[in-house]
């Protein structure tokens, strides 16, 4: 079936888009358009909501769905979603909704994941290609690769996909995703991600970011841990025009004495090819140099409260002149900000345990969230835009927080209204900078006690049926 948007659905597509300052006229306007919108649709061919009487649209739905990112606790559940939906039709002359959460979540399900993730995706691609040139590093776009676990609702849907971790009894523990992300380091918006169980054959994150590799564009420079430090994916990104920029793995010894020498610390050296990988097949073995020239760089951390003192950082920008070894060592502490980004998802947006009950849904929850993200961290980008700052230095909680106070006036704005709120929202987010703590050190340690609740070390099922067996024998 074809997408064709009835004027409701139309102006339903504005309406999700305003409250993130998606308007004619404010920088960075043609990011994601209603028109992108209703070809991303259409591509996949969806179509509810359109009889008499049909109530969620898909854009209402996206709508209610990326309300319920921005909110927290109590405020994100799906019926609150409806409550605030009835509120918006109320509030555009139309007849509320039930309170009933049915039709909605069954219109949550209707939304397939691609279009989540198409959206999501165009939004930070879209935008890098405008940043300003001095948001840069040395004129390249950087991408930082980092992973980490999300839980979900102990289901046996959700235990059969991603399942717990082996050291827990059945029952006790909680189904678990591996997330590998890319990052933009010049505006903190989300460049692709890959899902996989925690654990099992090819699902570490390597794997993982193997099957979104092709995301990254030549002239790109890769910036992330020890973790992605191999000869193999050095290989391939220098195969894509990629240059890499890691920390040396632990079990690889550097010796300086060896090489051609740059400066103190600082040389280039020959890697030989290892044998083939299990996860590769022949051909593209083949295609692996055997031989590979690095730079590895000596950097010493004189900070106090840092865990380590020296470490040695692997790149493949081997030309010292253009990229002097105190840039690199500077650029591989930006790399911390993957960290910060993938804290303010599972922070700020409280994503660390999701809410969903199956697979599908968890994966397109995960992807509104991601999206709810990126055209938060697309409003960041503005506010910076218009105040001569960097997105950097913008407080991501704070702006969720602005946008979350005005989602229902900003939605239901005129176009003239529109701008004007904008001007006093760009102002707002603006001034809620991060904390400038260069170096903060902080004991790993809570001062709250937890409260005194034993473990739960049965099924709850069972536990409940001991809990009422004792009552009867009283």
């Amino acid at each position: 079936m074809s997408y064709e948007p009835t004027p409701e659905t139309s102006k339903s597509n504005s309406l999700w888009l305003q409250p993130f300052l998606q308007a004619a006229g404010l920088p960075f306007a043609a990011v994601l358009t209603r028109e992108d919108v209703d070809e991303a649709m259409a591509t996949e061919g969806v179509s509810f909501g359109e009889l008499d009487g049909s109530v969620f649209t898909p854009a209402l739905t996206v709508w209610g769905w990326l309300s319920q990112v921005l909110h927290t606790g109590e405020l994100r559940s799906c019926a609150a979603a409806v409550s605030r939906i009835a509120v918006l039709l109320i509030s555009l002359e139309c007849k509320p909704c039930s309170g009933d959460t049915g039709a909605y979540c069954r219109a949550r399900a209707k939304v397939p994941e691609v279009v989540i993730r198409r959206l999501a995706v165009q939004v930070a691609q879209k935008l890098e290609e405008q940043v300003p040139a001095d948001w840069l590093w040395h004129g390249r776009h950087v991408i930082l690769g980092d992973g980490t676990t999300l839980t979900m609702p102990d289901t046996d849907a959700n235990q059969a996909a991603y399942p717990q971790s082996t050291s827990q009894k059945p029952g006790l523990g909680f189904p678990i995703v591996r997330m590998v992300v890319l990052l933009s380091l010049a505006t903190g918006l989300l460049w692709d991600m890959a899902l996989g169980p925690y654990a099992g054959k090819e699902t570490g994150e390597n794997a993982l970011l193997r099957t979104v590799w092709d995301a990254l564009r030549p002239g790109d420079i890769f910036l992330a841990d020890r973790l992605y430090c191999s000869y193999c994916l050095l290989a391939m990104a220098m195969q894509r025009n990629v240059d890499c920029v890691v920390r040396q793995h632990q079990r690889r010894k550097t010796d300086f004495r060896r090489g051609q020498c740059i400066a103190k610390g600082d040389h280039v050296v020959v890697w030989r090819r290892p044998e083939r990988p299990e996860w590769m097949d022949e051909a593209t073995y083949a295609t692996i140099p055997p031989l590979m020239l690095v730079r590895e760089i000596l950097v010493e951390v004189h900070e106090p409260g840092f865990r380590v003192e020296k470490l040695v950082v692997v790149t493949t920008l081997l030309d010292g002149n253009c990229y002097p070894a105190q840039d690199i060592a500077q650029l591989y502490h930006y790399r911390w900000n993957a960290e910060l980004d993938l804290r303010s998802l599972k922070g700020s947006l409280a994503m660390d345990h999701l809410r969903c009950l199956s697979p599908e849904m968890v994966r397109k929850e995960i992807w509104m969230a991601w999206l709810g993200y990126n055209l938060t961290r697309k409003t960041i980008v503005q506010a910076a835009l218009v105040y001569g700052k960097l997105p950097r230095q913008i407080s991501f909680t704070g702006a969720v927080q602005a946008i979350a106070a005005s989602w229902m006036c900003l939605a239901t704005a005129s176009s003239s209204k529109l701008a004007e709120m904008a001007a006093a929202q760009f102002e707002i987010i603006a001034g809620r900078r991060v904390g400038d703590r260069p170096n903060r050190v902080e004991p790993r340690a809570v001062k709250r006690r937890a409260k005194p609740h034993k473990l739960l070390t049965k099924p709850r099922d069972e536990a409940r049926q001991e809990l009422l067996a004792g009552r009867t024998r009283r």
